[in-house]
């Protein structure tokens, strides 16, 4: 699986977290609001906003059906559902920001970090 950059920051936050959490408690750190919060509803600052919070959902069921993330205590009508990284979420981490597969001489680079 291909991660995009929104994908592997939350990806990064959940799999660092200690206990399962909820992926939405990382969308305002990955895209902070960028304007007042009396601007108007069509602001195109809370517009662009509102698109890239969204995408954060995205960004979540993707790495959900992905296998990299997995919901261990559902939603209960009090709190979201709390996820953690899978195995193969971890080691996707380990392969750099936008790739997730073997790693070896073939497909890394010298150049290229280690994400941890």
């Amino acid at each position: 699986m291909t991660l995009n950059a929104d994908e592997h920051e939350l990806l990064r936050l959940i799999a660092q977290s200690p206990e399962p959490v909820a992926a939405s408690d990382f969308f305002l750190t990955i895209h902070p609001a960028n304007f007042e919060r009396s601007a108007d509803e069509e602001d195109p600052r809370r517009v662009a906003w509102q698109e890239k919070q969204f995408g954060l959902y995205k960004a979540m069921i993707d790495l959900h059906d992905g296998g990299l993330i997995r919901i261990v205590h559902p939603a209960n009508g009090e709190r979201p559902d709390l996820m953690e990284a899978t195995e193969a979420g971890h080691a996707a981490l380990n392969f750099g920001p936008r790739q997730a597969g073997p790693v070896g001489p073939a497909t890394m680079s010298s150049d290229q970090p280690a994400w941890s």
